[in-house]
């Protein structure tokens, strides 16, 4: 995720019918592969695995294993030290026997302790042909479809040289394949966070997907201390995507999405404290192909029975105020205290969420420009790569390699409180920054329950609450795309002053790591008979 405009970067409901749309599956059956078997890592109860470490185990798997590790602190290395855990088989399930205790530790071993913040403790990875550290990952999915991971803590697995490192769990299409092989993928009970960061070496995303189209999900999952997101999913026009009972918290961004539509839906979770909650974005440039687009395949009806299949529904989004969250780059720039974003996207519904204490806007829709790498922006990709900047869906003007309109949206039945509370002019519940466009934005039914709901600009629920109509909403040159401009700096300094004050960063801090989160409540379910698991669960 990158620029925001101008260079910009709990409620329950039931999943079954959601699960049947995305037709999300269980892991692969022994009819299918033959004997599955499962293969234990490390000693639970006294009772000691075949396996001492767990890529061996990995190395070892076939289609339709479970690889059970058990608790403790472990350290392990893959892939030339690039990685924790690498998988290239498909059809697998990694899983741990205790989400908290079983943890996948990016630091050095040496009785520092789990998770350790000590700098001595960091293992930035094998130097690159410069001398260069290249970083790691920690669960590193490689174009393996049918993979679950499952009830581990994953953490201090930190960017390096290559930026494309650093995340804790990363289901890898690799970018750029065409035609998409990474298709389904499956994690759930993650706790992904870091407990160290300097400008150079930073954890960079928590459960990351791209160049895949699913299905998939993270499930009961936590992020939190990312300098670019704590979930991320990109490049793929139909996700068939599903992020549910996540918890996102001190990140950059608490969701990216580029170029990520179709049928894709974030619900039932919370996110806060993070510089900017949600945000979701067209690109011309890196994760293609643009744009982001939430309209359903082939003029399908999605979750909420329109044409529309990306949809943030019944999220708690709050407190997104946070300055000092890890942050570095482009991803910087993100706006702080907004609760959700849709930049350059389109087709995409926001229904049923409760957007508080928001400092700048609950909701922002805004354009997405992207800039020629001499202004600061992505460096030109190779010729003839797919990385290529591809701006069919927006246009061009001078200093600007792509303009992206935002337009299709529907956000409607939202409650709203306590939005705005940086008091700059344009601050509010909700705010839209779009040029004329075949179809405009559609804004209804929400409410702000200390009174009317504020926007930019003004009326904008009265005056766009009709979908399928052409409208805008504020231009490009404005009072609400300038503060949008200040409050990220994108282009320019921004000092504080009586026109625009917003919080800046003044330390980076991290918030410890949870240790109690809720684990899969039968580590043994499904499993092959075992000695750690003596009858298949019923």
């Amino acid at each position: 995720m990158e620029h925001v405009v101008a260079r910009p970067a709990r409620g329950a409901v039931p999943l079954l019918a959601l699960e049947l749309v995305l037709g999300l599956a269980c892991p692969i059956t022994a009819a299918a592969q033959g004997t599955p078997q499962a293969r234990l890592v490390g000693t639970y109860n006294g009772i000691p695995g075949q396996y001492t470490d767990i890529q061996s185990a990995v190395d070892a798997a076939q289609p339709g294993d479970y690889i059970l590790v058990a608790p403790g602190d472990w350290h392990p290395s893959a892939n030339g030290d690039l990685a924790g855990v690498y998988i290239t088989t498909p059809n697998i399930t990694l899983r741990g026997m205790d989400r908290n205790a079983t943890i996948i530790d990016g630091t050095k071993p040496g009785g520092s302790g789990a998770c350790s913040a000590d700098p001595a403790a960091q293992d930035f990875g094998p130097l690159d042909g410069k001398g260069n550290p290249q970083g790691r990952n920690g669960i590193w999915v490689y174009r393996a479809s049918g993979v679950w991971v499952e009830n581990f803590t994953v953490c201090n697995f930190l960017g390096g040289s290559l930026d494309e490192n650093g995340n804790q769990v990363w289901f890898d299409g690799k970018e750029d394949s065409t035609p998409i092989v990474l298709h389904s993928w499956y994690a759930s009970y993650i706790t992904a966070s870091s407990s160290y960061f300097d400008t150079s070496h930073f954890g960079n995303y928590g459960l990351f997907t791209s160049t895949s189209d699913g299905p998939g999900w993270f499930k009961h999952t936590y992020a939190s201390n990312m300098a670019d997101s704590g979930y991320y999913i990109g490049a793929c026009p139909d996700c068939n995507a599903l992020i549910d009972d996540a918890h996102a918290q001190n990140n950059a961004l608490g969701y990216s999405g580029t170029n990520s539509g179709g049928n894709l839906v974030i619900q039932n979770s919370e996110w806060d404290h993070n510089n900017s909650g949600i945000v979701t974005n067209t690109q011309s440039e890196g994760d293609p192909p643009p744009p982001q687009n939430g309209a359903c395949p082939n003029g399908g009806t999605g979750p909420t029975g329109t044409h529309n299949c990306w949809v943030a529904r019944n999220n708690y989004i709050h407190d997104n105020n946070n300055p000092n969250v890890p942050k570095v780059g482009l991803t910087a720039e993100g706006p702080v205290g907004a609760g959700l974003v849709i930049a350059g996207g389109r087709n995409d519904i926001v229904t049923g969420n409760i957007i508080t204490n928001n400092g700048a806007w609950g909701i922002l829709v805004t354009l997405f420009l992207d800039v020629p790498e001499a202004a600061g922006g992505t460096p030109p990709p190779p010729p003839g790569t797919l990385k290529q900047p591809d701006c069919s869906s927006g246009f061009n003007i001078p200093g600007f390699e792509c303009v992206l309109n935002a337009f299709g949206n529907e956000i409607s039945g939202n409650i709203f409180i306590g939005n705005g509370s940086f008091g700059n002019v344009t601050n509010g519940d909700i705010a839209e920054v779009s040029n004329p466009a075949r179809e405009g934005n559609c804004w209804h039914d929400n409410v702000d329950l200390t009174g009317f709901v504020t926007s930019a600009p003004p009326l904008l629920q009265l005056t766009h609450h009709r979908c399928g109509i052409p409208n805008s909403g504020d231009p490009i040159v404005s009072p609400l795309a300038l503060q949008v401009l200040c409050n990220t700096q994108a282009l320019f300094k921004c000092p504080s002053s009586i026109a625009a004050n917003y919080p800046r960063a003044t330390q980076i801090q991290l918030m410890p790591i949870p240790a109690n989160e809720p684990g899969l409540p039968d580590p043994c379910a499904g499993v092959p008979a075992n000695p750690w698991c003596p009858a298949p669960a019923s």
